[in-house]
């Protein structure tokens, strides 16, 4: 009998989906394979508006629930061999919509179940991780597998075509700018991953999936990233307590000045390129520890 996966995840640009289905094509009919989509009850609009987009930040950094639409019942009443959980990190954190699921009745899916994480996004994606580990330790699963799929763009680079696309809509390429995203190739090629999952998983050999993963290039990390989202996530949470205040009238008006603020620190982006450069001078050994803790599956609470 083929083992049975479900796969779960959240969009809302399509990329995460395409991604998914580029490592279930990679499985070549050696599974049954169940996709849901976690949907929100009030989409969020894509492309965003900068208001709205940073007006997002304190109930990401605090998981506020949103309401999302009820699961399949068929879905809920199966049981699967293994479950593969998609998401994209918003300000270093899951998306609501998947930090929803995770808090919701629907996560009984997790419950004693392999869990193997598909992230896709920019660059960073270091806390969101530990966020959903922690999630997944709550509902007793067992975390098999990651795999990261980022923008390989220059850092400057893929903040302008990112922004370009979250905020215009405009993906593609132009004569100035490459594609925004996660490139077609590095989704044609995510069909890899999907064959050590199912030779791992018809082997009852789960424990050694992320070597095998790892052995494919499923997570780049550099200490230079571990150093750079350290400090990232302290402004982020910054932000969400500015941004939150406590006058509602002046909300937007925050909103503004921190999305300000972000401008300015992009710009600034050289002088942060030091300081990270510093940092790992400084902290070289620490942080190449911290680069093997991110790459493997263990979970440390507080560990960023």
């Amino acid at each position: 009998m083929k083992p049975k996966i479900l796969v779960l995840y959240y969009t809302q640009t399509g990329q995460m989906q395409q991604v998914l289905e580029s490592i279930v094509s990679g499985m070549d009919g050696q599974a049954d394979v169940d996709g849901v989509t976690i949907e929100p009850v009030q989409a969020y609009p894509f492309p965003w508006t900068t208001t709205s987009f940073f007006d997002a930040l304190p109930a990401c950094m605090a998981h506020t629930p949103v309401t999302i639409k009820p699961l399949p019942a068929d879905i809920l009443n199966k049981e699967y061999d293994l479950i593969i959980l998609g998401y994209q990190p918003w300000f270093l954190n899951p998306s609501l919509p998947v930090s929803t699921f995770l808090q919701s009745e629907y996560a009984q899916l997790l419950k004693n179940k392999p869990v193997v994480t598909v992230i896709a996004c920019r660059k960073m994606w270091l806390h969101a991780q530990e966020k959903v580990k922690e999630y997944l330790h709550t509902h007793g699963s067992r975390l098999v597998g990651n795999i990261v799929l980022k923008d390989r763009m220059p850092g400057p680079i893929s903040v302008v075509t990112a922004a370009r696309w979250s905020f215009k809509g405009k993906k593609e390429a132009t004569d100035l700018l490459p594609r925004a995203g996660i490139s077609a190739d590095d989704i044609v090629a995510a069909k890899r991953f999907g064959v050590p999952i199912c030779k791992h998983l018809a082997a009852d050999n789960l424990i050694g999936l992320q070597q095998a993963l790892l052995a494919l290039g499923a997570v780049r990390l550099n200490s230079a990233l571990v150093a750079t989202e350290q400090r990232r996530i302290k402004h982020y949470r910054w932000g969400a307590k500015y941004i939150q205040g406590k006058d509602d009238a002046k909300r937007d008006k925050r909103i503004k000045q921190f999305k300000n603020i972000i401008v300015v620190g992009h710009i600034l982006w050289p002088a942060f390129l030091l300081l990270t450069l510093l940092k790992l001078l400084l902290k070289g050994p620490e942080l190449q520890k911290d680069r093997e803790y991110f790459r493997q599956l263990q979970y440390e609470k507080g560990r960023i």
